[in-house]
């Protein structure tokens, strides 16, 4: 279910992330190497980037396949940042959100993706719905397991939460509450990463002192890419990386 990607470092073209690499997220799009459930990621796209000097990204979303859209190319390639998150979809459930539905979903300085699903959605996270402020509620930008899940993280993020535990506390609460649940979270502000390895693949390679990049699988062949331990926690900037265990809800 989906791919995702985050990138921080030199400014680039988007194209250097996403498109250009021999295995990169476009081409991940209908040929994905390491993706475990399903196989096209067809029903949407998503990429959100940091401008100089502006903490708020833009986003450009679709609702259709990342290779149907003819204005990408041309974006990608002029278009310059030392941050970004992006990710193709492949649907749980067709729905009428579309676009909307599409990660990267975002709310000020944030960019969030979700690779995976909620195992008994919706029902199995209705009692989480009455946690959430009635304006989370209201809020929701789509009316799909990720955005729900989304809206679980930016509460916490909203209480004062640094991203990595808001992520780890939000993978503990919607794997308890629906086991078997594949809940790979990928985050950031545009100066850091946070992201989940819970029931799918994730990797990072790193530059130190110049670039990190987290994805769902490595975008080329470099020996530089290092896996993710399933059940970890991975905090980085683009200097540093930190893994950190974690535990089954009922351990």
């Amino acid at each position: 279910m989906c791919r995702h990607i985050a990138y921080l470092g030199p400014e680039v073209p988007l194209g250097e992330v996403i498109v250009n690499p021999p295995y990169g997220l476009y081409r991940q799009s209908w040929a994905p190497r390491r993706q475990a459930h399903g196989t096209v990621n067809a029903d949407g796209f998503g990429v959100g980037w940091y401008a100089p000097g502006d903490p708020v990204p833009a986003r450009y979303r679709r609702a259709g396949p990342i290779w149907a859209d003819a204005s990408l190319t041309d974006l990608a390639r002029v278009v310059r940042t030392g941050a970004l998150l992006a990710a193709v979809r492949d649907a749980t459930e067709s729905g009428a959100d579309a676009e909307a539905a599409t990660a990267p979903f975002a709310s000020g300085r944030w960019l969030f993706s979700h690779n995976g699903a909620v195992r008994g959605w919706p029902g199995s996270l209705a009692a989480l719905a009455a946690g959430l402020p009635p304006q989370a509620l209201l809020s929701l930008q789509a009316r799909c397991d990720s955005a729900f899940v989304w809206a679980l993280v930016h509460s916490r993020l909203a209480a004062g939460l640094d991203p990595a535990h808001a992520l780890a506390e939000t993978v503990r609460e919607v794997a308890d509450a629906a086991p078997g649940s594949r809940l790979n979270l990928l985050l950031t502000d545009g100066l850091t990463i946070a992201a989940t390895a819970w029931g799918d693949t994730l990797f990072h390679r790193s530059e130190p002192g110049r670039s990190t990049v987290v994805a769902s699988e490595p975008y080329d062949d470099s020996p530089h890419w290092t896996e993710v331990p399933d059940r970890t926690l991975l905090a980085a900037t683009p200097t540093d990386i930190l893994l950190t265990p974690l535990k089954e809800p009922t351990a």
